[in-house]
């Protein structure tokens, strides 16, 4: 598995490096050699803030975590990984590698029907982030849908966890 670690105004250690090199052989057995694992650290309110996200053919699995030290928001975030592949697993098996789960996981994971319970049209009119913000808002909605009046195209914007906003954007 390749890996990236970066830090926002804090340094990391080659011993939290080689550390999370260890760690992210956990997943080894999910994913063949040509997995991406991206590694953000930050510091918040004197807590790090560990952002874990994991590229494989396609498909992107995420994890954020938040704690005193750095290694047990590493720690916390490869387990939180490793029960979204779990939750998810007869889906994901025919995407990730052969034989990556074994009788061991089927054993913990109860298996959920996955059901629409209801499909909403509406209009959707160009506007700018900060109008689809505001809208979301006055909603009380934690996301919103909008076509972005600067390129046309459909973006949705949402509140994250850290009461910032994101907006996500179709790649060409």
């Amino acid at each position: 598995m390749n890996m990236t670690v970066n830090a926002k105004k804090m340094q990391v250690s080659q011993a939290f490096t080689d550390y999370a090199q260890k760690r992210l052989t956990k997943l080894d057995k999910f994913f063949d050699s040509d997995a991406d694992a991206k590694i953000m650290l930050s510091e918040q309110k004197g807590r790090i803030v560990l952002e874990l996200t994991v590229r494989y053919n396609q498909m992107l699995y995420r994890a954020e975590q938040t704690a005193a030290d750095k290694t047990v928001a590493l720690d916390a975030a490869v387990d939180k990984i490793i029960r979204q592949i779990r939750k998810n697993k007869t889906r994901l098996e025919k995407r990730l590698k052969t034989g990556a789960f074994k009788q061991e996981f089927e054993d913990n994971v109860e298996e959920t029907d996955i059901s629409v319970v209801r499909y909403k049209t509406f209009d959707v009119r160009p506007m700018t982030t900060e109008e689809a913000i505001l809208q979301m808002n006055m909603l009380g909605h934690n996301f919103f849908m909008f076509k972005n009046a600067e390129d046309g195209k459909i973006n949705v914007v949402y509140q994250r966890a850290d009461e910032g906003y994101a907006v996500l954007q179709p790649k060409d």
